[in-house]
């Protein structure tokens, strides 16, 4: 076989496969409690859960549903939160500090005395969130995030509006 018909044949069989499909016992372990860092947790739902001081840090989380979950003080830093639902969360003094963030939506969530340092924020929709108390936030990750004349901000910082 030439060796360019070996590439296309491994290719095709590498496209073939799911892609990092989420750990089922892992998003089990976490929903009943349990801290979980650099947990798969892909898609995993947290919706309406309650799940305070628990470190999720590294985790991968993208796609996950945290709507209406209460998260206080929850560590997500460093962890892979692109697509998040957070929509209406509680995530007081929660920890997102390095983590990746893009696309994710905290619509009417409080993230009250939560930390963003070095967060990546682009295509956050922060609409209706009260962020007023939020650390670690600059106008620089902000720039390409959105919210509306309801979100609360730290003094000095701004968004754009949401289309």
């Amino acid at each position: 076989m030439k060796p360019l018909a070996i590439l296309a044949a491994a290719a095709a069989l590498l496209s073939a496969l799911p892609a990092a499909a989420q750990n089922a016992g892992q998003i089990a372990h976490a929903r009943d409690g349990a801290s979980c860092p650099h947990c798969n947790l892909f898609q995993a739902d947290f919706a309406n859960l309650e799940l305070k001081g628990r470190n999720f840090s590294g985790a991968r989380l993208r796609q996950a549903d945290m709507s209406a979950a209460v998260m206080n003080r929850t560590s997500f830093a460093g962890g892979d939160l692109r697509d998040v639902n957070g929509y209406g969360g509680v995530f007081t003094g929660s920890s997102f500090a390095g983590a990746n963030l893009t696309n994710a939506s905290f619509v009417g969530a409080y993230l009250q005395g939560a930390d963003f340092r070095g967060a990546i924020l682009d295509g956050v929709n922060f609409s209706g969130a009260e962020m007023d108390h939020a650390v670690g936030l600059t106008q620089g990750q902000l720039r390409g995030a959105c919210g509306d004349e309801a979100t609360t901000l730290p003094r000095g910082l701004r968004l754009r509006r949401c289309d």
